[in-house]
């Protein structure tokens, strides 16, 4: 086999594939670090040098313990760069990340990317780019961190009709609702903690709030179900009003509560959602605890299938997009170019189902006054709009109000809110506390 020299080391001299970076930040230091330490193995992995040519950071004097003459202060530089086959994007955010992606994929060259908004927000766009110049985006390290999942599902269950996905795709949440369900903690004060560990941001609205889940979710829904989501087609909600309380209580019923994305095909229609839920301890999602992400798959073929493992952080991250920089380099290497394994999917004229249109059971919490003839009214209310109770706990009193907790069959939602719409008005009930929505046994056991 012939070879070559680059920097210093022998190399397999098939076609260089020369790599440009788009920020140094936590993701962008160990991508950096990978490629610079690992010459030799990736290169005989690839069967050729992969090399890193230039990184764009804003301040290009900074010491990051990296070559110094590596570094520019401005994009440009590396999405224009001649020698530069594959852009790595890890800079965060749609702007500039967006416009640069879209000029590097015009100028011919691939991208990587681990940027779940900007794939999320406009993934169409750039999706369409790609195609019309031929070249490939990558984006494995988007959803999972350090999961393997996207790929995976391209090659290793491609026989498979995917039926449902459900993961928990945001390791803040994880730690918090895993935190409040050991410790009987309050939201907040697990917020706060969470926000001294480094685990939560000082503004965790993305997280708490659901949106990092979502824009993960849009992502591995349309890979998995082969339907290009915009993340706004996805139903939001987050984990902020979740109480020690409501944990205690699914947990008695033998339920887990966690912030989960769903995407299921219901007929040719699709679900997209990411919620608290309610899962039974049996369900392959309930053990998986603290920081850790876990996605579950459901196919035809294979059945059941969970990936799990860290969800975030710079070299999980980064190994996520090292892989696909390195599987591009590969594919590079063949007569015919890229492989066109993550080219994006089709989008179809039917839009996801409404909240109002999806079929779940629902867990209720109700404050209402401790008096005679308040469980009948309730439940003549529910039986109009056709909920049917599974189970019924009622809780403590305090100060003449009792705490009513119920477990509803399957029933469509918009039924389920025009009952309690109607029992709103009831003298005796004060406070719909809280709705969770309860996922069965995958099994359906």
């Amino acid at each position: 086999m012939q070879t070559e020299s680059v920097h210093g080391r022998t190399q397999p001299a098939g076609k260089t594939v020369g790599v440009g970076l788009l920020g140094c930040g936590v993701v962008g230091q160990e991508v950096a670090r990978l490629l610079l330490e690992n010459p030799e193995r990736y290169g005989a992995r690839v069967g050729a040098p992969v090399v890193l040519r230039a990184i764009a950071v804003r301040d290009p004097a900074r010491d990051r313990g990296l070559d110094p003459t590596l570094f520019h202060a401005t994009g440009d530089h590396v999405v224009d760069h001649p020698d530069i086959q594959v852009v790595v994007e890890v800079m965060g955010g749609v702007h500039p990340a967006l416009e640069l992606i879209l000029r590097a994929l015009r100028n011919g060259k691939h991208v990587v990317t681990a940027n779940k908004e900007v794939i999320a927000k406009h993934g169409r766009e750039i999706f369409e780019a790609a195609a019309e110049s031929g070249v490939e985006v990558y984006f494995e390290g988007s959803v999972g961190g350090g999961i393997p999942i996207i790929m995976p599902l391209k090659r290793g269950l491609v026989a498979n009709a995917i039926q449902s996905v459900s993961g928990i795709i945001n390791g803040t949440t994880n730690y918090i609702l895993t935190r409040m369900a050991r410790e009987g903690l309050p939201f907040a004060e697990v917020l706060a903690e969470a926000q001294r560990l480094g685990y939560a941001e000082a503004d965790p609205t993305a997280d708490v709030g659901g949106h990092d889940a979502a824009n993960k979710l849009a992502i591995l829904a349309s890979i998995i179900l082969d339907e290009r989501l915009h993340v706004d087609e996805v139903h939001r909600e987050g984990i902020e009003r979740i109480t020690p309380q409501d944990i205690a209580y699914a947990r008695d019923l033998g339920y887990a509560i966690k912030l989960l994305g769903l995407a299921k095909r219901v007929g040719d229609r699709l679900e997209v959602r990411v919620h608290p839920t309610m899962i039974p301890f049996s369900h392959p999602l309930a053990r998986i605890d603290g920081v850790t992400n876990a996605i579950t798959v459901q196919g035809d073929a294979v059945g059941t299938v969970t990936f799990s493992g860290p969800g975030a952080g710079g070299m999980p991250t980064a190994s996520a997009v090292v892989g696909d920089v390195l599987n591009l380099a590969e594919a590079l290497q063949r007569p015919s170019g890229a492989n066109r394994l993550m080219s994006g999917p089709r989008r179809s004229a039917q839009p996801p189902l409404s909240m109002g249109e999806i079929a779940s059971a629902y867990y209720l919490r109700l404050i209402a006054e401790d008096l005679p003839g308040v469980l009948g009214a309730l439940g003549t209310t529910f039986g109009t709009h056709g909920v049917s109770i599974r189970s019924f706990v009622q809780k403590e009193v305090v100060d003449g109000r009792a705490e009513l907790v119920f477990v509803t069959h399957q029933v469509q939602e918009q039924r389920l809110m025009d009952a309690l719409a109607e029992a709103k008005v009831l003298p005796a009930l004060r406070e719909v506390a809280n709705l969770i929505r309860v996922e069965e046994p995958i099994d359906g056991r």
